[in-house]
C-alpha cells in the first residue's frame, strides 16, 4: 500500500498540472468539471464574476498567474471539503490499493471521449454505443486474474470507488461476466468498461452493461504489454 495522499500533495499536484500545461485554461477546466463544480459555484467562492471564470478556462484571457492559479486550486479542495471530501477521498482509496493488481493508471490532461480512447486501444463498443461521446478523465488496467487471486473485498471496493469518471480496463478476461457481475454489485460505476484477452464476450455480461449504461467495449490489441504501450504513448492532440 502506498502512503494517503495530503490535501497539500493534491493542490501542488493539480496546480503543477495546470503551470506546466501549454494549454493551462483546458487543464483548469478539466479539473473543475472533475470535482463537478459549476463556474457559478466556482465564481462565487473565489469572489469574482462568473465571467472571469468562463473567459480563463475558454482561454479568452491571458494565462492566469501562479496566484490565481493557487486561488482556484484552494477553491475546488474548499468546495470538496463542504461537500465531505468525496474526491479526496477519491485521491485516498488510489492510493490505499495493493499495486499488484493494479499494471497502469493515467489521468489525462484533458477528458476525451470513450469512442476515441477505444479507438486508440482498438476496441470495439458492443454495449451502449450511444454513450460513445461520454467524457473520460483517465483510466485504470487491472490483471482480472490478480483481483481475484490478491485483492481482498475492502481493496476491490476501492478499487471501483476510484473508477466513477475513468475507464476500467480488465486483461486476461475469459468472457467477462466476472468483472460486469462486480460492477454491478457495486454502487459506484465507472464510466466505461474494457475487456482484453477474450473475442467472445458472455451475454450476460452484455446485458448487464446495457442495464448499468455503460460503455462496454472489447479490445483487440494482440498482447498485455502491447495494450500497455499504446495506453503510455498515444497523444492526446489527435482528437482534435
Amino acid at each position: 500500500m502506498g502512503p494517503i495522499l495530503t490535501r497539500e500533495e493534491i493542490a501542488r499536484k493539480i496546480a503543477g498540472e495546470i503551470v506546466l500545461s501549454d494549454r493551462p485554461w483546458i487543464v483548469m477546466k478539466k479539473w473543475r468539471e472533475f470535482f463537478n463544480i459549476t463556474q457559478i459555484e466556482m465564481a462565487m467562492n473565489m469572489g469574482v464574476s462568473p465571467s472571469v471564470i468562463s473567459d480563463y478556462e475558454g482561454g479568452r484571457r491571458r494565462s492566469p498567474g501562479s496566484k490565481f492559479i493557487k486561488r482556484y486550486v484552494e477553491t475546488l479542495l474548499k468546495i470538496d471539503n463542504k461537500r465531505g471530501n468525496p474526491i479526496l477521498k477519491e485521491f485516498e482509496k488510489i492510493m490505499t490499493i495493493s499495486t499488484d493488481a493494479i499494471l497502469d493508471i493515467k489521468e489525462f490532461s484533458e477528458p476525451i471521449s470513450i469512442r476515441y480512447f477505444c479507438d486508440i486501444i482498438n476496441a470495439e463498443i458492443i454495449a451502449c454505443k450511444h454513450l460513445g461521446n461520454r467524457r473520460i478523465f483517465g483510466y485504470t488496467v487491472v490483471d482480472s486474474i490478480k483481483c481475484i487471486e490478491t485483492l481482498s473485498g475492502i481493496d476491490f471496493l476501492r478499487l471501483m470507488g476510484t473508477t466513477s469518471m475513468r475507464a476500467l480496463i480488465f486483461t486476461k478476461v475469459s468472457r467477462g461476466r466476472s468483472p460486469m457481475v462486480a460492477i454491478r454489485v457495486h454502487p459506484i460505476k465507472p464510466a466505461a468498461v474494457v475487456i482484453h484477452g477474450t473475442e467472445r464476450v458472455d451475454s450476460l455480461a452484455i446485458k448487464l452493461a446495457r442495464i448499468e449504461q455503460i460503455p462496454l467495449a472489447v479490445s483487440h490489441v494482440d498482447n498485455v504489454e502491447k495494450l500497455l504501450y499504446i495506453l503510455k504513448n498515444f497523444d492526446l492532440n489527435l482528437e482534435k
